[in-house]
């Protein structure tokens, strides 16, 4: 290390300059936007806010928080990334643990079938049609429900299950386990990288997706925080929100007049996006683990 060429050390300069750039063009968008969320509004119209607030205020994230709409989003935005991956995770799994039973019968004709729901799907009109007639509209298990399998997560801990050793699923079965209780006593105690990793992301797609609200929920006390954000980045319904304040907190923002759409947006951007970011550090260990045994190849 210490006698690098002149060749290597230039190829390293590069590589981390590159790395740097790289690094800084992703992260400044999302400091940015908390640096507006902490500007005052009308300041932040004048232009100029880069690296830190010009003039320093909480009040876009007071009329966050006193905002019903939008606790009651977060709200519904927690029990959906909440029991969705919950569900999601254990019924995938348990498709997955019978997918890599070598003796299912017909499992390669169910195999295709899968492969072929992940490469195309029905469309947005039949899947439309199709959950009206089940009865899902404005309902909260419109979330839950059509997406409960994961057919590429499923290939993942299919993947993860063969690893195991046969021994211990046959020692399991001399036992008198039987299938269930082999699943939930033995193969998943033994898959928590792949169940945390997994997890993680479906947490996030549940978490971030705002397109199935958008077609099935007419109801607004099931829009989830990512449709409220949407509406406020497109609608503008600053007013509305600011109409639904008590007497004291309209007086202090006639007074102060410092809240644009803009920054309550970025203040609602934040609101939305920091709790699935804290969640990162806690299950970051299996990431490496849990990601590499289910891209193994066969």
């Amino acid at each position: 290390m210490k006698h690098r060429s002149l060749n290597d050390r230039l190829m390293m300069f590069i590589i981390y300059t590159l790395l740097i750039l790289l690094g800084f063009s992703t992260f400044y968008p999302f400091w940015n936007a908390l640096v507006v969320s902490f500007n005052e509004g009308m300041d932040t119209a004048l232009g100029g806010i880069t690296f830190w607030p010009r003039e320093w205020t909480f009040e876009n994230y007071s009329i966050v928080f006193q905002d019903s709409r939008i606790l009651n989003g977060f709200y519904i935005t927690i029990m959906r990334t909440v029991i969705g991956t919950l569900f999601s995770v254990l019924f995938t799994a348990m498709l997955a643990f019978a997918m890599s039973k070598q003796d299912l019968i017909g499992r390669k004709y169910y195999m295709v079938f899968f492969i072929v729901t992940m490469y195309f799907s029905g469309g947005l009109i039949p899947s439309f049609l199709v959950t009206r007639s089940l009865g899902l509209m404005d309902s909260f298990w419109v979330f839950i429900i059509p997406t409960l399998i994961s057919v590429w997560n499923m290939i993942i801990f299919r993947t993860f299950f063969r690893g195991l050793p046969d021994g211990l699923l046959e020692s399991a079965q001399i036992d008198g386990c039987g299938h269930f209780k082999t699943f939930f006593r033995i193969v998943l105690p033994l898959s928590g990288p792949v169940i945390a990793t997994l997890s993680l992301f479906t947490a996030i797609f549940h978490w971030n997706e705002w397109f199935l609200p958008s077609i099935y929920i007419n109801n607004e006390n099931l829009l989830p925080i990512q449709s409220m954000l949407q509406q406020i980045l497109n609608s503008n319904i600053m007013s509305e929100q600011m109409s639904q304040l008590d007497s004291a907190a309209q007086a202090r923002m006639s007074r102060m007049r410092s809240v644009t759409t803009k920054s309550l947006s970025m203040a609602t951007m934040m609101v939305a996006t920091l709790p699935i970011i804290a969640v990162y550090p806690f299950v970051q260990k299996y990431f490496v683990k849990g990601v590499l045994v289910g891209s193994l190849k066969e």
